[in-house]
């Protein structure tokens, strides 16, 4: 059978929604696109421990410090999972964690901005995690079986966590006082647009959108997912009283959908290139961990390997 034919009995295969599983036959592209994909969000998760673990000693009550911790610990799960769902790709774990450190790959744009209040937590919770729910709801659905299979564990902790950042969000806006309210506007000014950006370029300039959704990695686009994104939330922001920092956004009838500003395509860009306000903080801070770490790994490797001779020596 020669490649063409390969290539078409794969894409009925993906066409009559049947997994691909990792012994499976696949395209090299559909190969290559889910390893870059799949490391991206595993990074993404990792990376994204950092803004909200910054604030564990410094949660408001012991209720707030034990979620958050929580939280960060469900986010290093997430990571696990979406890294081992990679390495069945035939890519190993050590060199998607040296891509990471190097600044070779790339993680979600969101986590390179600051995180400088408490209402910043409840932002991200609420926002960022809301956006990756609108996501990855649909990943459950991806062509890639072991890919697929992971997120639906993933997206029932992301709904725990996006409860918890709307409940923070709630105390201060609708419950607190004008200081605490004052506080939850900024945050929900500071993540507004950049949870917009977490949905990737406009359909109009991304580069994989079409064959991603013929290879039905993707089930919908990115203009599609932003735009749920944002029909959801906007009535969720109006309940707790918060100002949706866009001047152009109204209800269109027709459409059936809100109109929303244009997004500062230059400004997500420049935080993809490794220029956002916290781009280098963050790969310092995973530097020093994985540094820091390297006596974990060798005794954890150590003892694996004791194990594995004990056990050959009881065989024997």
């Amino acid at each position: 059978m020669d490649n063409q034919e390969l290539l078409d009995r794969f894409q009925r295969y993906v066409d009559d929604e049947h997994k691909i599983e990792a012994k499976d036959w696949m395209p090299e592209g559909y190969r290559k696109t889910l390893i870059r994909q799949v490391a991206q969000h595993a990074h993404s998760e990792i990376v994204g421990m950092l803004p909200e673990g910054n604030w564990i000693t410094r949660a408001p009550s012991l209720r707030r410090k034990a979620i958050l911790i929580s939280k960060v610990q469900d986010e290093a799960g997430h990571g696990l999972y979406l890294y081992s769902a990679c390495e069945t790709l035939g890519v190993d774990r050590d060199t998607l964690i040296n891509e990471l450190l190097t600044g070779k790959a790339k993680y979600s744009s969101i986590f390179n901005y600051p995180t400088v209040s408490w209402a910043d937590i409840g932002a991200i919770g609420w926002l960022v995690d809301g956006a990756a729910i609108v996501n990855q709801v649909s990943l459950q659905r991806t062509s890639y079986g072991p890919y697929s299979r992971a997120m639906v564990r993933i997206c029932k902790e992301e709904s725990f966590h996006q409860r918890q950042g709307y409940e923070i969000m709630i105390a201060l806006a609708k419950n607190g006082n004008e200081a605490q309210k004052k506080l939850a506007q900024e945050a929900f000014n500071r993540w507004w647009w950049p949870s917009l950006m977490m949905f990737g370029p406009s359909d109009a300039n991304s580069a994989h959108s079409a064959q991603n959704t013929a290879w039905k990695i993707k089930r919908h686009s990115n203009d599609e997912l932003r735009q749920k994104f944002i029909d959801m939330t906007v009535p969720q922001a109006e309940y707790i009283g918060l100002t949706i920092p866009d001047p152009d956004l109204k209800w269109n009838e027709a459409r059936g959908h809100y109109d929303f500003g244009e997004i500062n395509w230059t400004e997500f860009n420049e935080v993809i290139k490794g220029n956002g306000p916290c781009n280098k903080q963050r790969l310092e801070a995973r530097q020093k961990a994985h540094a820091e770490g390297a006596w974990v790994r060798e005794a954890a490797s150590a003892y694996a390997a004791k194990r594995k001779k004990s056990g050959e020596g009881r065989a024997a």
